[in-house]
């Protein structure tokens, strides 16, 4: 059963990359730490559910990208609007600020998605039945986990390439760096900051799209991916990719493997590694 808990292990890294990668970028560029993160991971869940539930029982390939796209585009959707009424006015605030008026927006995308949705969950598990299993070392796997694992890859190259290789990646890069030389320099830094949010808003929304065809969509599904998610940041540092995806194997391999050899404790022990790393190392192993 090794193998199948290490492909677990790979699966939730996957998941906890995706909703961290969104937080980086967001806290990276804009300065901002997003509570409200779960919330559009929430309604990314809702809307690929509502989408899949609606097209019932079409092609696989057709529920999994009409799902992944509706929560992706509807995240990236409401992450701009936040950041053009809400957000905005945090940039030079404190950080007890910052962390209020987001966990307010929180608690207001969870009524917003009651009040769309209503409070009954959403199963949505035909992309998983429809793809099926796969034979591996003599156990049985799931496909559609092999795919989550593949989608999360191509994200993380693509949003690396673009962050080192095109112009609009390295001024988000400049901006995380030093705002007021960013804006001396000209730079559209308020159009590039709603450019991040709306990106890492998206990226949260697609990984809440991912996980409905594995988990029901139900009110706070949110929450639980938030918390991990903080622990992968603060494993892997604060703004760099490589420290979430990092972060996230080390959260997923301790995951997986300890709710197989110790679950009684397999949640305190993700708090205690991330306490070890505070006292270490408090920036992160890869933060600066």
């Amino acid at each position: 059963m090794w193998v199948v808990y290490l492909l677990n292990s790979l699966y939730f890294a996957a998941l906890l990359f995706l909703i961290s990668l969104g937080l980086n970028i967001i806290l990276g560029v804009m300065g901002v730490l997003n509570l409200a993160h779960g919330g559009l991971y929430a309604i990314g869940a809702y809307m690929a559910a509502w989408l899949i539930i609606g097209l019932g029982t079409q092609a696989p390939a057709l529920l999994i990208v009409a799902g992944l796209a509706g929560g992706l585009i509807l995240a990236g959707i409401v992450g701009w609007v936040l950041e053009r009424t809400l957000i905005r006015a945090m940039y030079n605030r404190a950080l007890e600020y910052q962390l209020l008026l987001t966990f307010g927006v929180l608690l207001l995308l969870e009524d917003v998605i009651k009040m769309v949705w209503g409070g009954q969950a959403y199963y949505a598990s035909a992309p998983f039945d429809l793809l099926g299993n796969i034979s591996i070392a003599g156990h049985v796997y799931p496909i559609y986990f092999l795919l989550v694992m593949a989608v999360t890859l191509v994200t993380g190259i693509s949003i690396w390439l673009f962050m080192t290789r095109t112009r609009l990646g390295i001024m988000m890069r400049a901006i995380s760096l030093d705002r007021e030389m960013a804006i001396g320099l000209g730079l559209p830094v308020s159009r590039i900051s709603n450019l991040a949010f709306v990106l890492g808003s998206g990226i949260a929304g697609l990984a809440g799209a991912l996980v409905v065809p594995t988990t029901p969509a139900l009110l706070g599904i949110g929450m639980e991916p938030l918390i991990l998610s903080f622990i992968v940041v603060v494993i892997g540092g604060l703004g760099s990719l490589t420290g979430a995806l990092v972060g996230a194997l080390i959260v997923g391999l301790t995951r997986s493997f300890g709710i197989a050899l110790f679950p009684e404790i397999e949640l305190p022990l993700l708090f205690l590694i991330a306490g070890i790393i505070l006292v270490i190392k408090p920036e992160g192993l890869f933060g600066r």
